[in-house]
């Protein structure tokens, strides 16, 4: 299935501590490059979610925030009378020079740094509370990227269908250029014989002329005969069909297959898409019509397009 890098998820977890918010964010990377923003105090969490995001995605430069709250009921009963007693001394020495000092708020007790030893945070009910918020923003995350993905998908089968149509009309109008060519060669080389010996037809039969004529025109013709281009970039749609489509008209089955690719189909489509470039390139190179010119540059447009959109899928 075609997923984009860009997506969004979030989750809130509750437990008897406190409240654990945590937010994963993904946009384009060529490699999965992973970033945590996280309070000191859940540090020891990096490690499980790195592991988790490690095992569920492929590319993408993803960034990690966490934030938690503590219940204050939970704190309130910890509160240590010596510890209140000590900080009210505390604040009567520093008000005798300087007397302004306000006390400090409820809320501030709460979380004061180094209040007593056993104020830290539990670090295996807070790292499973932070394992848990991982998985649901990750399930969101992943929905986010298949919603996306599907859409770029789409955007790129519609300048498919583009490039299929330009390749069948010029299919179909190439014998008629061949024929085309021939002619006007063959037109060009006797006004060119004529001009340069004049009465030179005289000293040459009809027969050998026209066998001389007829070899230099499908020696042209054979410089701008584009079937095989043409042929490699049915070919090359027929891939890119396969890898926007296959996944879902075989049920799923083509990743199974291919699990060891997962997450490298937007390397591929891009792969495909330089193939593409290079045929439509040789197609105007060989071009010996503006019918045909226009069509390569048509051709290289809806290419870069869908070059534009691949580098968003992961």
């Amino acid at each position: 299935m075609i997923r984009s890098m860009t997506a969004f998820g979030n989750a809130r977890v509750d437990i008897e501590q406190g409240t654990l918010a945590l937010e994963v964010r993904s946009v384009n990377s060529r490699y999965l490059d992973l970033y945590f923003r996280l309070p000191d105090e859940l540090r020891h969490a990096e490690t499980p979610l790195r592991e988790l995001l490690t095992a569920n995605l492929g590319r993408g430069k993803v960034e990690v925030r966490a934030s938690y709250t503590r219940s204050v009921g939970t704190e309130l009963s910890k509160l240590d009378p010596v510890w209140l007693q000590h900080l009210a001394t505390q604040l009567e020495a520093a008000r005798t020079v300087l007397p302004e000092v306000e006390a400090p708020r409820l809320a501030e007790l709460f979380n004061w740094p180094g209040q007593r030893g056993n104020d830290a945070l539990d670090p295996q009910a807070w790292s499973a509370a932070c394992v848990q918020a991982g998985q649901q923003a990750l399930t969101q995350l992943k929905e986010g990227r298949e919603r996306e993905g599907q859409r770029l998908a789409a955007i790129m089968m519609e300048c498919a269908d583009g490039v299929a149509r330009i390749v069948e009309s010029v299919e179909t109008h190439l014998p008629q250029l061949l024929t085309d060519h021939r002619e006007k060669l063959a037109n060009k080389l006797r006004e060119s014989v004529e001009t340069a010996f004049p009465g030179g037809f005289n000293h040459i039969s009809g027969t050998e002329l026209s066998e001389r004529l007829a070899h230099e025109a499908n020696l042209f013709a054979l410089r701008i005969d584009v079937a095989e281009e043409l042929a490699r970039l049915r070919s090359h749609l027929e891939e890119l069909r396969h890898l926007l489509g296959g996944a879902e008209n075989n049920g799923g089955k083509a990743d199974s297959k291919r699990g060891s690719a997962k997450g490298s189909a937007g390397k591929r489509l891009d792969f495909l898409f330089q193939e593409m470039n290079r045929e439509a390139n040789t197609l105007g190179s060989k071009a010996g019509s503006m019918d045909v010119t226009r069509a390569a540059m048509d051709l290289k447009l809806l290419i870069e397009q869908m070059r534009e959109q691949a580098q968003n899928i992961e």
